[in-house]
């Protein structure tokens, strides 16, 4: 259905008026209704058609909607009680008509439905679609009936209004999208809220207009990446190997939407696999490219290789290669921009961020959801990214963004789980190429097996066993446990056995900064071949992506795959003879609990190693596998998320979808940044740096002192050798309380 205005003018009744947007704020005028309605339209149109471009099927469907409903999002802000607050006669936190309600009922009187639940989500997010239907027939419709019987009584009247305000050609689309309407109408969604979120803060002086966004140029990018690994080669054979996968990478021609590289750690997967991408994204004429890792920790170190690898002559790393993490802070408002809504050609994130944006059902969030057609992916680590009960929905987004949207995926592991091949966890089976050939691949296994061999004491160690245990075996050595708690506990004792110089301890119970320093500092000490004689006692957060190479390893029970991606920092350049990782447990007490979320992934491979199964790579499928046999609940868990994402439970897929539980608060224990957040001056950078997080719950056991919302002060010890645990084992020390890490 067309819809032609009658033409411009703000002249009713024979009275000029001016209708506004938005209020006054400061020195900065109301923005007037056509301004607003205006450029959102210009910018969510721009939106939709970028994306639609990589679309497979009902072309054109989005850009008419998104046009839709950015002509429309706005259409209730025109009563004359909003204007009295716009105008700024009247000051309110709040318009007093929901002003999102005459544009759903308008499209829905056009059946324009898809662009009517874009207007209705576009503050409030989308809910559950079955509890809007059993509203008898005030579906999206404002859930106050005073709002909606005003609404349509003076729709009329306020649809005059409008089309004499903005003059323009609209099409009301009827038709049904033809694949998966959820992730159409998260797109949707997206391209609406990022227009009119984007001109608003325009409009604000909130960050610059940037017309002009450094753009991907895939072919000068993968020649400076050429250059910048062939700086690198050395003659030893492992470089020679490296060289060989950078090679088979980047020149492997493929023409399905997904394939896997399961290479052993060491085998340079960050290059190869960015070469790789960016030939793809030439040859398929891709926007941009993503790199998804599993941990925070990771992310710096793969983003400081990115930047200067991949940046051109007068260009800004930081604009190049987006840094999006939780603890990513800019002070320069256009890379804070270019970060946070995935505008820049290259864009690093973790695997929260990603997820988390794709299952999302509120604005903020999805606003940067329609960068994503058109664009390459390296899902870093897969096994890792996701808990398993997570997994079969976030892969059925993933495939239907390959086949609807055009999409690339690369899935890398040192430890792969082909899922995709298990029929009780997905009904998607794509064929999947691998991308390194299979000559190179098992030579790679063979460096592999040559580097390292996997171990297990099976006698439960008391924490004195364990540390003469371990100290027997040549260093330095890594030793890596399940929880925050033991780590600490294990390196105070050491520390008090062999002093400071012979233990390094690193987790979270450090500040991010601290941590920094410490992962630094022990980069330096295993480069020193003349420093062998220490341990390094941490916990998972060293298992993916860090690039340390130790003599010996230790690794608490918990899955094999954390055992292979625990062998990933031992002997990882091939330096040592007849290497080991053993698999070891504790004897159960109030300082090492038998972690609860290890329980089956334990016995499993508990299992493997009593049936004197080969520990490798190789059978990472088969324990997922053998996982889900054994536990009935984790498939139910799957089920349950597939269930409710085919009944359009926007709003409990988002609240549910958690990638990590996290239930925990901010901690800070510096004094001057203290001050500062007290007085309103903290940074927000500083903050993310120098403090911790602390379990919910747990507020008033530790003392915690609330500073700011969401913000305590550290009341007990910290060191930058056990973090806040420091203050923990000496309440627990002196009985005063006792805590549960």
């Amino acid at each position: 259905m067309l819809f032609r205005s009658p033409g411009f003018g703000c002249r009713l009744n024979g009275v000029g008026m001016e209708y506004f947007a938005h209020s006054p704020k400061g020195d900065i005028p109301a923005q007037t209704y056509r301004d607003h309605v205006e450029n959102v339209h210009r910018l969510a149109n721009r939106f939709a058609q970028e994306a639609e471009r990589f679309a497979t099927q009902s072309k054109g469907l989005l850009t008419e909607n998104t046009d839709a409903g950015a002509s429309l999002h706005d259409f209730g802000k025109l009563f004359e009680e909003n204007q009295e607050v716009l105008r700024g006669d009247k000051k309110r936190a709040r318009l007093p008509i929901h002003h999102e309600d005459a544009g759903v009922a308008y499209l829905l009187n056009k059946e324009a439905n898809y662009a009517a639940i874009s207007v209705f989500a576009h503050h409030r997010g989308l809910p559950d679609f079955q509890k809007e239907f059993n509203r008898e027939g005030n579906a999206f419709r404002d859930t106050q009936p005073e709002i909606i019987e005003r609404t349509n009584k003076e729709l009329n009247r306020i649809a005059e209004i409008h089309h004499q305000i903005y003059d323009t050609t609209i099409t009301y689309p009827t038709e049904s999208y033809e694949g998966d309407q959820n992730l159409f109408i998260r797109l949707l969604l997206s391209c609406l809220t990022d227009a009119d979120h984007t001109n608003t803060a325009e409009n604000y002086g909130q960050y610059p207009t940037l017309d002009e966004m450094p753009e991907l140029r895939a072919e000068e990018r993968l020649k400076q990446l050429d250059a910048y690994v062939k700086s690198l080669e050395t003659s030893d054979p492992r470089s020679q190997l490296r060289s060989q996968m950078y090679e088979k990478c980047r020149n492997s021609v493929q023409t399905s939407q997904f394939v896997s590289c399961d290479s052993p750690v060491g085998s340079g997967k960050t290059t190869a696999v960015m070469a790789h991408l960016l030939k793809q994204a030439s040859s398929r004429r891709l926007r941009r490219i993503f790199v998804v890792l599993p941990f925070t920790t990771i992310i710096t170190q793969s983003v400081d290789v990115y930047r200067r690898a991949l940046t051109l002559p007068g260009e800004d790393p930081e604009k190049v290669v987006a840094e999006l993490h939780s603890r990513a802070d800019f002070e320069d408002k256009e890379t804070r921009y270019l970060t946070s809504l995935w505008r820049s050609p290259i864009i690093v994130t973790t695997a929260v961020a990603f997820y988390e944006t794709l299952a999302s059902n509120y604005p903020s969030t999805l606003r940067r959801l329609h960068e994503l057609p058109g664009s390459a992916f390296f899902i870093d680590e897969s096994h890792a990214s996701l808990p398993l009960t997570l997994l079969p929905l976030a892969w059925k987004w993933m495939v239907k963004l390959a086949e609807e949207w055009s999409c690339y995926w690369v899935l890398g592991s040192g430890s792969l789980v082909e899922f995709w091949k298990l029929n009780r966890l997905t009904e998607y089976h794509p064929i999947i190429p691998e991308l390194v050939p299979s000559q190179l691949r098992n030579q790679l296994m063979q460096y592999e097996k040559d580097r390292i061999t996997f171990q297990r004491n099976d006698q439960p160690l008391s924490l004195d066993e364990f540390i003469d245990w371990t100290q027997s075996f040549p260093g330095p050595r890594l030793v890596i446990v399940n929880t925050i708690k033991c780590a600490a506990v294990v390196a105070d004792e050491l520390c008090s056995r062999y002093g400071r110089d012979h233990i390094e301890h690193l987790s979270t119970a450090l500040t991010a900064a601290d941590r920094a320093i410490t992962v630094r500092r022990i980069k330096a000490r295993l480069e020193d071949e003349k420093d062998t004689d220490w341990t390094l006692v941490a916990t998972s957060c060293v298992e993916a992506g860090v690039d340390f190479s130790f003599r010996t390893g230790f690794r608490q029970t918990a899955s094999l795959l954390s055992l292979i991606q625990a062998s990933g920092r031992v002997n990882r350049h091939g330096r040592y003879p007849n290497a080991e990782i053993w698999d070891f447990t504790f004897q159960d007490n109030d300082s090492f609990p038998n972690h609860k979320g290890f329980e089956l992934s334990a016995q499993i491979l508990k299992k493997y190693f009593v049936n004197g199964k080969e520990i490798s790579p190789a059978l990472s499928t088969k324990a997922i596998e053998d996982q889900i046999t054994e536990n009935d609940s984790l498939l139910r868990t799957v089920h349950y998320f597939l269930d409710k994402e085919k009944e359009m439970a926007f709003e409990t897929v988002a609240k549910e979808f958690n990638v990590i539980e996290d239930h925990t608060v901010v901690a800070i224990f510096d004094p001057e940044l203290i001050r500062n957040v007290q007085f309103g001056k903290g940074n927000w950078r500083l903050i993310q740096n120098h403090s911790f997080n602390i379990r919910k719950g747990k507020e008033s056991d530790m003392n915690l002192k609330m500073i700011a919302p969401d913000i305590y002060q550290w009341m007990l010890d910290y060191d930058d050798f056990l973090g806040y645990m420091k203050g923990v084992l000496w309440k627990e020390k002196t009985k005063t309380s006792f805590l549960d890490f």
